[in-house]
C-alpha cells in the first residue's frame, strides 16, 4: 500500500473514463501527421532552445542548442508516460504541456547530432499507471501503446531509414516499448547491424549476475566500452546511500540470477564515479524533497533550461539483485550550485523509495548522451544523407 498512496488522488482525478472508453484509430505512420517530430521539418525537434550554463561561479552566457543539419545516424525516440488524457490510453492529438514538453526536455537538443523520429502513440496514460500501481490489469493498453510503436518503426525502417546507422533512445514507458521492439523484431533482422546504441534509462533491463548479455536481450550486449557499437545503455537512478530496497520498482530484479543492468552515462563500463553533464528544466513546479531547488546562490536561472557541467557525480552499483546508478553531489567548498536535484516521485511531501529519481534520469547526464552520440556518429562510415521529409 505504501506504494499507491502517493498516487491515489492521480487515479481519482485522472481516471475520468473507464478502461471500456472508445480508443482512437491507430495512427497511420505514412503520413507526417502521425509524427512528432521528422528531419527537416519546423517542429518541436527543430525548435533553438535557449539554455544556460551553470558552474561553480554562477550563470554563465547563454547559448542557443539547434537542429544538425546533415548528422551522420539517425535517432527513434519514444517518449515516457506524460499523457492525462482521460482512460488508458492517450488521443493522438499532442499537448504543450505533454508530449511536447517531455520531447522538448529529453530529446529535442539530440537533434543537433542525429536526424530526429518521434512517433506519436497511444500510450498508456497517467490514469493507466495508477490503475497499474494498484493492482489492476493495463495489459491491453500496453499492447495498444506498443502496437503503434512496432508500426512507427515498420514504417521508419522501410521508409525513412535509408540504410542508415540509428540510435534508439526511450525513457520509461518510452524505455519499455524499445525494450521489446529491440527484443522481438530488431534482434534477430538485419537491422541489428544498424544499430549504434540503444539508450534504455528509466526502466530495468535485466541481466545475469556477472554478465553483459542474456536476459531482457539475448544477443544484444551492455555496453562496456565508449566506442562499442550494437549494444545497450540503461540505468535507474538513486541518491547515493539510499539503495532501491527489495520489491523496487526501479533498480530490484524480480527474477532469482538476475540483476539490473546499469551503465555509466558518463562512460561506458565505468564502476568508478564519473562526472556527469546535465541538462534541466529550471522552472519546475514539481515537488522536490527539501523544497523547491535554488539552482545557484547567485540568482535564479535567465532561462528556462540550464546546463549544469560537472555538477554531480554517479557510479553504478550491481550486488545480487540490485543494480542501480547512484549520483551525488560534486560541488567543491566555495561553490555556489545547488547540492541537489530532485526527481523523486510523490505527492503531498510523501515519496516513492522505490522509484529513486526516476524523474531525472535524462536529465543527469543528458549531455553525456549527445557527445556519446556525437562521437558514436563521427566512427560511422556510413556517408549521410540529406533529409528528404
Amino acid at each position: 500500500m505504501r506504494r499507491a498512496v502517493p498516487i491515489l488522488s492521480l487515479l481519482m482525478s485522472a481516471i475520468a473514463a473507464t478502461p471500456a472508453a472508445a480508443q482512437p484509430a491507430a495512427p497511420d505512420y505514412a503520413s507526417p501527421s502521425s509524427w512528432l517530430c521528422l528531419p527537416g521539418r519546423n517542429d518541436i525537434c527543430s525548435m533553438p532552445i535557449a539554455v544556460t550554463p551553470l558552474g561553480p561561479d554562477g550563470f554563465g552566457e547563454q547559448k542557443v542548442a539547434a537542429a544538425a543539419r546533415n548528422p551522420a545516424v539517425d535517432c527513434f525516440y519514444v517518449y515516457p508516460t506524460i499523457s492525462r488524457d482521460p482512460g488508458l490510453n492517450s488521443d493522438l492529438v499532442t499537448s504543450s504541456s505533454e508530449e511536447d514538453f517531455v520531447t522538448q526536455s529529453q530529446f529535442t537538443r539530440l537533434s543537433g547530432v542525429c536526424r530526429p523520429f518521434v512517433p506519436i502513440y497511444r500510450q498508456m496514460t497517467m490514469a493507466a499507471i495508477a490503475v497499474a500501481s494498484t493492482g489492476g490489469d493495463v495489459t491491453e493498453a500496453g499492447m495498444i501503446a506498443y502496437r503503434d510503436v512496432k508500426a512507427a518503426w515498420q514504417d521508419y525502417l522501410a521508409n525513412r531509414n535509408q540504410g542508415r546507422p540509428f540510435v534508439l533512445i526511450g525513457h520509461s514507458q518510452g524505455a519499455i516499448m524499445l525494450q521489446r521492439l529491440l527484443a522481438e523484431e530488431i534482434e534477430n533482422s538485419d537491422a541489428h547491424d544498424l544499430m549504434v546504441r540503444a539508450i534504455l534509462p528509466g526502466w530495468n533491463t535485466l541481466v545475469p549476475e556477472g554478465k553483459t548479455v542474456g536476459g531482457t536481450f539475448r544477443k544484444t550486449p551492455l555496453c562496456t566500452r565508449d566506442e562499442q557499437a550494437g549494444c545497450v545503455m540503461s540505468w535507474v537512478t538513486y541518491e547515493a546511500g539510499k539503495a532501491p530496497p527489495p520489491g523496487a520498482m526501479f533498480g530490484y530484479s524480480p527474477e532469482p540470477g538476475m540483476t539490473v543492468a546499469c551503465t555509466n552515462p558518463a562512460r561506458a563500463g565505468s564502476k568508478d564515479w564519473e562526472k556527469l553533464d546535465g541538462f534541466w528544466f529550471a522552472r519546475s513546479s514539481y515537488p522536490v524533497p527539501g523544497g523547491p531547488v535554488r539552482w545557484s546562490a547567485t540568482g535564479a536561472p535567465p532561462t528556462a533550461y540550464i546546463s549544469t557541467p560537472a555538477l554531480l557525480e554517479g557510479r553504478c552499483v550491481n550486488g545480487g539483485p540490485r543494480g542501480y546508478f547512484e549520483v551525488r553531489s560534486a560541488a567543491g567548498t566555495g561553490d555556489v550550485r545547488t547540492r541537489r536535484v530532485g526527481g523523486e516521485v510523490g505527492q503531498f511531501g510523501i515519496f516513492l523509495a522505490g522509484w529513486g529519481k526516476h524523474l531525472a534520469d535524462m536529465s543527469i547526464a543528458q549531455d553525456n548522451v549527445i557527445a556519446t552520440i556525437s562521437r558514436l556518429g563521427r566512427r560511422s562510415r556510413l556517408e549521410p544523407v540529406s533529409p528528404t521529409e
